[in-house]
C-alpha cells in the first residue's frame, strides 16, 4: 500500500523537526529533566509540525526503550522503533495517547467526556496519558469552561497538547486557559529549507527533478513542509520521467514564465492597447486571475530588486535573466508605485464581482505609470531652473525633459535635452512674485486687506474649517494691533465660528503679518456686495457657503503652490500637470 510522502517522511525525533529548533530543544530538555508541563499550546501555520511535535512528545514520554534505560540516542529523545513509539507515530489506537479532532468534537459534552477519561491512570506504571487536541480553536466557550478545572489541577501523569492555527480565537473565547498552558509558536519553514528537504526526499525515492521545479514547489508551499511533499506526490503521479518546472506549473495551474515575460515587454514598450488582448488570452486559457496577479507582483518585485542592484529572487532562472536585461529601462519609483497599485487592486481581483476588469485596469495603470513624475523633476525637465550666474550671465541647467504625445498616451516618451539659455518665446515671461509687506513697513488697512487672502491660505493648511469661516469675513477696521473683522453674508454660523476660532486666527495672522494682532468681531453689521445692509435679522440671508470637499482642498493646495513658486506655475501651464498628493 502506497504511503503519502508527507506521512512516510514524518519526523520521528525532536531533532528532525525542520525550522523548529526552539521547540525541539525545550521539549527534549523537559523530557530529559522530568519537567514536562501538564498542558501545552502549539500555535503556528499549517503543515509546520505541530501535531508531529505532539506525537514525538507522547512517544518520548512512553518510550519503552527509554523507560528501560537502554536508549542509545540523545537524552530526551524517543527511540522511534519500539512498539509504543511505532503505534503513536503511525496514529494507531493506543491506550495512553488519544488524538481528538476539535472540529468535529467541539461541544461541551465532548469536553466533559474528555475530562472524565483523563481521570483514569495510564496503562503502565511510569507512563503518561497524553491527549492531543487538534484544531483547538474550534472548541466552544462552554467546552473550554468544562476543561478549565482539569487544566488547572490535572491528575498525575496526564498531559494535554492543544494544536491550533488561530491562537487569537482561543484568547478571545477562553482567555483564562492561556495562563494554564505553555505556549510554543511554530515558525514557517523557509523556502531554502523546504527545497533542501524536497531534494533529500526525491533522492531517497530515486526520483529526478529540475532545480526550477524544486524552487517552484518550495515557493508555492508557503512555509508548509506537508504542502511541499503533497505537491511532489502530485507531480510524480502526473507523468513519467523527471519532475520538470512545466509539469509542476501544469499540476498547480500556474502561469508560465513566457506569459510574465510577455507582460514585461508590454510594460517596457508602454503598449497599453495590448493589455486587453493579453488578458483575453488569460481568460480564454482558464487562468486564475488572482494567481496571475500574485505572480505578476513577484515579477515586478524581482524587477525592482534588479533595478536597485540586487538579485532578482522569487522567480525562475530564465525569467530572472530576462528581468536583469529589462531592469535599466524602469525607474525604481515607478516600480514602487506599481506594487502599491497592485496592493490596492488585490481585493477587487480576489473577491470582486468583475476580476477581469480589475486586472485590466491594473495593467493599463502599469503601462502608463511612467507619466507620473515628481514636482522637482517637472521643474528641471521644463527648463525652469534658469537664473543668473555669479558673473551676471543667464544660464540654465541641462536636464532631460520627458516629452509625450498628448493625443497618443500609449506611445513611449521621448527624452529631450535642454541646453543653454532658454529662448524667451519658449519660456515666456515669469509672473511677478506675490507682494510682500516689508518687515519695517507700517501696517495699514489697505495692506491688511491685500495680505488677507494669504492669511486664509495659511489657515487652510492647518485648520480647513477655520479657513472656511475666514473666507466669509473681511477686515473692516484696523486700530493699532486690533483687527476688526466683519462677517459677510449674514450667516450666523460664520460669526460663531470666528468667535470660537479666534486664538487660531490670531496665531496665523500674526505669522503672515509679522506682528502680533488681536482679532475683534464687528457686531450688528454685515455686508452684501461690499455695502452695509443693516442688521442681519432685517434682510434675507443668502445660501450657506459651499462645504469644503477633497477636490476643493486639492485645488486650493495647487493654487497655493502655484502662487508660492512662479517656476512651478509656468511648468504646470506648459505641461498640463495635475496634483496627485
Amino acid at each position: 500500500m502506497y504511503l503519502a510522502l508527507a506521512r512516510k517522511y514524518r519526523p520521528r525525533l525532536f531533532g528532525e523537526l525542520i525550522a523548529q529548533e526552539h521547540v525541539a530543544r525545550a521539549l527534549r530538555g523537559a523530557v530529559e529533566q522530568d519537567k514536562v508541563a501538564h498542558g501545552y499550546l502549539f500555535a503556528g501555520p499549517r503543515g509546520v509540525g505541530k501535531t508531529t511535535a505532539a506525537r514525538i512528545l507522547a512517544m518520548a514520554l512512553n518510550c519503552e526503550t527509554r523507560h528501560a534505560g537502554k536508549s542509545t540516542g540523545e537524552p530526551g529523545e524517543p527511540c522511534g522503533t519500539c512498539t509504543s513509539c511505532t503505534r503513536i507515530w503511525s496514529g494507531s489506537a493506543s491506550l495512553d495517547v488519544v488524538e481528538i479532532d476539535a472540529a468535529s468534537n467541539r461541544g461541551v459534552d465532548d469536553a466533559r467526556d474528555l475530562r472524565e477519561r483523563a481521570m483514569y491512570a495510564a496503562s503502565q506504571e511510569g507512563r503518561h496519558k497524553v491527549y492531543i487536541v487538534d484544531e483547538a480553536h474550534m472548541l466552544t466557550r462552554d467546552a473550554w469552561n468544562a476543561l478549565l478545572k482539569v487544566l488547572e489541577e490535572p491528575p498525575p501523569g496526564v498531559v494535554f497538547v492543544f494544536a491550533t492555527t488561530e491562537p487569537h480565537k482561543i484568547s478571545n473565547t477562553a482567555a483564562p486557559v492561556m495562563s494554564r498552558l505553555q505556549r510554543f509558536d511554530f515558525r514557517r519553514v523557509g523556502p531554502h529549507a523546504i527545497a533542501q528537504r524536497v531534494r533529500e526526499v526525491l533522492r531517497q525515492e530515486s526520483l529526478a527533478a529540475d532545480d526550477d521545479a524544486v524552487e517552484i514547489i518550495a515557493r508555492v508551499a508557503d512555509g508548509g513542509m506537508r504542502d511541499a511533499l503533497s505537491v511532489v506526490d502530485q507531480a510524480t503521479a502526473f507523468g513519467e520521467g523527471p519532475v520538470t518546472a512545466a509539469r509542476v506549473r501544469e499540476v498547480l495551474g500556474l502561469v508560465g514564465d513566457e506569459t510574465y515575460a510577455g507582460l514585461l515587454e508590454i510594460l517596457d514598450a508602454h503598449r497599453a492597447s495590448d493589455v486587453f488582448p493579453f488578458v483575453a488570452k488569460l481568460v480564454e486559457a482558464g487562468v486564475d486571475l488572482a494567481a496571475f496577479a500574485e505572480g505578476a507582483g513577484d515579477a515586478v518585485r524581482a524587477l525592482l530588486a534588479a533595478r536597485l542592484g540586487g538579485k532578482p529572487d522569487g522567480v525562475s532562472a530564465a525569467l530572472a535573466a530576462r528581468i536583469s536585461g529589462l531592469a535599466p529601462a524602469f525607474e525604481a519609483g515607478d516600480l514602487l508605485r506599481m506594487l502599491r497599485a497592485l496592493e490596492e487592486a488585490e481585493e477587487p481581483i480576489r473577491r470582486g464581482a468583475n476580476p477581469r476588469l480589475a486586472i485590466e485596469t491594473l495593467l493599463v495603470r502599469w503601462t502608463l505609470m511612467d507619466r507620473t513624475i515628481s514636482i522637482a523633476e517637472v521643474i528641471g525637465a521644463s527648463g525652469q531652473s534658469a537664473g543668473q550666474s555669479r558673473d551676471g550671465e543667464s544660464r540654465v541647467v541641462a536636464r532631460p525633459a520627458v516629452v509625450r504625445d498628448q493625443n497618443r498616451p500609449d506611445t513611449p516618451p521621448r527624452v529631450a535635452e535642454t541646453a543653454g539659455p532658454m529662448a524667451p518665446e519658449a519660456a515666456g515671461p515669469l509672473p511677478p512674485p506675490p507682494p510682500r509687506r516689508a518687515p519695517d513697513a507700517p501696517l495699514t488697512l489697505e495692506s491688511l486687506r491685500a495680505l488677507w487672502p494669504e492669511v486664509v491660505a495659511s489657515a487652510r493648511n492647518e485648520k480647513p474649517l477655520v479657513a472656511s469661516a475666514l473666507q466669509d469675513a473681511e477686515p473692516a477696521a484696523l486700530e493699532g494691533d486690533v483687527v476688526r473683522l466683519r462677517p459677510l453674508g449674514g450667516n450666523p454660523l460664520t460669526s460663531e465660528g470666528l468667535t470660537r476660532s479666534r486664538p487660531v486666527i490670531e496665531a496665523v495672522a500674526g505669522r503672515v503679518l509679522g506682528r502680533p494682532v488681536t482679532i475683534v468681531l464687528a457686531a450688528g453689521e454685515a455686508t452684501v456686495g461690499g455695502e452695509t445692509a443693516g442688521p442681519a435679522s432685517s434682510r434675507k440671508a443668502p445660501p450657506p457657503p459651499p462645504r469644503l470637499t477633497a477636490s476643493g482642498a486639492k485645488a486650493e493646495r495647487l493654487k497655493a503652490l502655484r502662487k508660492k513658486d512662479p517656476s512651478l506655475d509656468s511648468a504646470i501651464d506648459s505641461l498640463d500637470l495635475d496634483l496627485l498628493e
